[in-house]
C-alpha cells in the first residue's frame, strides 16, 4: 500500500504535548510492536523533532533478528518538524522542516543533537527526504574519505541496497567515469541500471574478476565501496588499479574476510573502514553539513533518488517489518508516521 505524506505545521507545541507518544518497539522476534511509551525532552544541544516519516536501514533489519533489541525504539532516520529546543540551540526554530538521523526514529517525536539534521528543502517529497539522511551521509562520507575525485571509475559491491542505490547515484553525480555495482539477485539488473550503474554483474552468474577487468581494460577500478565484507571484500583487491583505495562499509556476509597480502601490497592499495553508527558526534556533523552542500542539489534535480520500495502507514508494520527481514524489498521502506 503507498501512503501519501503531507508536509504538513507541526500540530502540537511544547507546553501542550502529551507525556507520552506511540512507538515502534523491537520485540523478541523479528518484528515491531505499536506501543506507548514515554515522550523525550530535548537536553541542551538537542531538538525535539515531530516526525512525518522515517525510513529503514539495513540496521534495522539486523536488529529485527536481535532479541538483544526487544523493548528498545526502533529506526533510525527520518523527516519532521522541530517541536522544541533544548537549551543553547540557535540555529534551529520551532516549526523548521528538518531531515537527520538519530536512534529511536519510528515514533512521533524523536530527540536528536542540532547538529544532526539538514534543513528539508521547500518542493522536496517528505519521503524522499526521509529515505536520504543515513545512506547518503555514509556514502558521502566513504567516498571523501578515500579521496574520490571526478573520473574516478568505482566498483560498489551490494549495490542493490537501499545505501549501494544510492552510492551509485552519487557517484555518478559527483563525476565517477564509470559506476560498476553487484547483485546477487538477477531481477535487479534493471533495478541497477536505472540507478546508472554502466556495468552489473550479478555474482553467481557473472565471473566479477573477468567483469571487472573487462570494463576497466585490466586495469581494475580506482575505488571500490565495499557493502558485503566477506570473501567479496577479498575479492575485490586483486579488481583495484595499483595505488586504487578499497573502503568497507557494511558487512551483509560477516565481519571475517582472509586477504591475499600481494593482492594488497603489490598493488599498492590503501584500506579503509567506515561505520556510519560509530560515527563521532562531530564527524557525522560534519558529513551531513557536506551532504547539504554537495549532495541535496543532486537530490532536488533529480539526479540522485532514494529508490523506495513502499510507503506505508506504520500501523502496517509487520508487512514492512516481514518484507525488511525477507530482502525482498527493492530499495527502502518508508513509514509515515503523521502522515
Amino acid at each position: 500500500m503507498t501512503t501519501a505524506i503531507a508536509s504538513t505545521p507541526c500540530r502540537e507545541m511544547e507546553n501542550t504535548m502529551t507525556q507520552t507518544m506511540k512507538a515502534l518497539i523491537g520485540t523478541a522476534g523479528p518484528k515491531w510492536e505499536l506501543a506507548e511509551v514515554p515522550r523525550p525532552a530535548a537536553g541542551p544541544g538537542e531538538i525535539l523533532v515531530h516526525v512525518q516519516a522515517a525510513a529503514t536501514n539495513e540496521v534495522d533489519r539486523l536488529q529485527l533478528r536481535d532479541d538483544g533489541t526487544a523493548g528498545q525504539v526502533a529506526g533510525y532516520e527520518f523527516v519532521g518538524r522541530v517541536a522544541a529546543l533544548g537549551e543553547g540551540v540557535t540555529a534551529w526554530q520551532t516549526e523548521d522542516a528538518v531531515m537527520g538521523t538519530a536512534p529511536r526514529a519510528f515514533a512521533e517525536y524523536v530527540v536528536v543533537d542540532a547538529g544532526h539534521v539538514i534543513a528539508v528543502p521547500a518542493g522536496l517529497d517528505p519521503a524522499i527526504a526521509a529515505a536520504v539522511p543515513v545512506g547518503l551521509s555514509a556514502e558521502l562520507g566513504a567516498l571523501r574519505k578515500a579521496g574520490f575525485a571526478a573520473g574516478d571509475t568505482v566498483l560498489i559491491t551490494g549495490a542493490s541496497t537501499g545505501i549501494g542505490l544510492l552510492g551509485a547515484q552519487l557517484a555518478k553525480a559527483l563525476g565517477a567515469a564509470a559506476v560498476l555495482g553487484t547483485t546477487r539477485s538477477p531481477g535487479k539488473r534493471d533495478l541497477l541500471a536505472a540507478a546508472g550503474v554502466d556495468t552489473v554483474i550479478v555474482t553467481g552468474q557473472d565471473d566479477l574478476a573477468e567483469t571487472v577487468l573487462a570494463a576497466t581494460g585490466g586495469e581494475g577500478v580506482d575505488l571500490v565501496l565495499d557493502h558485503v565484507a566477506g570473501q567479496t571484500f577479498a575479492d575485490c583487491l586483486p579488481l583495484t588499479r595499483r595505488d586504487g583505495r578499497v573502503v568497507n562499509i557494511g558487512r551483509l556476509d560477516g565481519p571475517a574476510a582472509t586477504i591475499d597480502i600481494d593482492a594488497l601490497s603489490y598493488r599498492n592499495l590503501t584500506v579503509y573502514g567506515v561505520s556510519f553508527s560509530a560515527s563521532r558526534p562531530d564527524e557525522l556533523g560534519t558529513i551531513l553539513a557536506a551532504l547539504e552542500e554537495e549532495a541535496v542539489p543532486a537530490v532536488l534535480d533529480g539526479r540522485i533518488r532514494p529508490v523506495i520500495d513502499r510507503t506505508a502507514d506504520w500501523e502496517e508494520h509487520a508487512v514492512a517489518a516481514a518484507r525488511l527481514v525477507s530482502c525482498d524489498a527493492r530499495g527502502k521502506l518508508v513509514l509515515a508516521i503523521d502522515a
